[in-house]
């Protein structure tokens, strides 16, 4: 895995008349995981755009080394294909990595259009994607949300197996979740 970075000094985050933080900064290095705690509204997923580098701060500054996987509420994929298709359509244009799909409990579903997927289904497919992209940087948002005690748990040992492969992941979640080192920060602390 290449060698990465994530680094945030100072930022601030404003949407629309709000400011929801200010004066947040974190550094990861290879092999590090962070948990962003908060309540529902706090700027959890506002922070994960920012450092993904689609969201402005108000003020500050973010470095990454290394390419950015984001997972989301957002699964993209195309909800009208199957299951198969949707992520070949992403196998294309990000390479042939191992989307682990038994390992996910997605290998009987290739032929099942995404919309019909329950959504702890559609959750383990957009980790399937994350995992095809191989990028040493992974921005999660809430990706405990719709999975089962299990789900939980693989999603846990993936960022641990990311993270002893000299991965980063950033974790925004109210959930709690395991990860190692358990680094955490409350966006309480920065709201103004």
């Amino acid at each position: 895995m290449q060698a990465c970075r994530l680094s945030a000094n100072n930022l601030a985050c404003q949407r629309g008349e709000r400011l929801l933080f200010r004066g947040l900064a974190l550094e990861l290095t290879a092999g590090q995981a962070m948990q962003v705690k908060g309540a529902n509204g706090i700027g959890k997923s506002s922070l994960i755009r920012i450092l993904a580098g689609l969201l402005r701060p108000l003020v500050g500054t973010v470095e990454r080394a290394g390419s950015v996987g984001l997972l989301d509420e957002r699964p993209a994929l195309d909800p009208g294909l199957p299951l198969g298709s949707a992520l070949g359509f992403w196998r294309r244009l990000d390479g042939p990595g191992d989307a682990e799909l038994a390992r996910l409990g997605l290998s009987g579903l290739l032929e099942v259009p995404v919309r019909y997927l329950s959504t702890g289904q559609k959750k383990r497919a957009a980790l399937a994607r994350l995992l095809g992209q191989e990028a040493p940087i992974w921005l999660l948002d809430e990706p405990l949300n719709g999975l089962d005690t299990r789900g939980v748990a693989l999603v846990e040992a993936l960022i641990a197996q990311h993270c002893a492969q000299g991965g980063i992941a950033l974790v925004a979640s109210h959930q709690p979740i395991a990860l190692p080192g358990g680094a955490a920060i409350d966006l309480a602390d920065y709201t103004a």
